[in-house]
């Protein structure tokens, strides 16, 4: 996900992506965590689409 310069100034930083998704689980609506390619940190957004789902390990289903 490209961040345009605008957009990465407004958004709240965050150290980890740790930190950033206990934000997002205690949140109202879905988010999720993304690192920044501008500031190096990591931000929340709201948009999943193209976001790809993890594969379930061998012999879970």
């Amino acid at each position: 996900m490209k961040t345009r310069p605008g957009i990465c100034q407004r958004k709240r930083r965050f150290a980890t992506r740790e930190a950033a998704e206990a934000v997002a689980l205690a949140a109202d609506v879905t988010l999720r965590a993304y690192k920044c390619a501008l500031c190096k940190a990591f931000h929340l957004t709201s948009r999943t689409k193209g976001l790809r789902v993890p594969r379930p390990l061998e012999g879970e289903a």
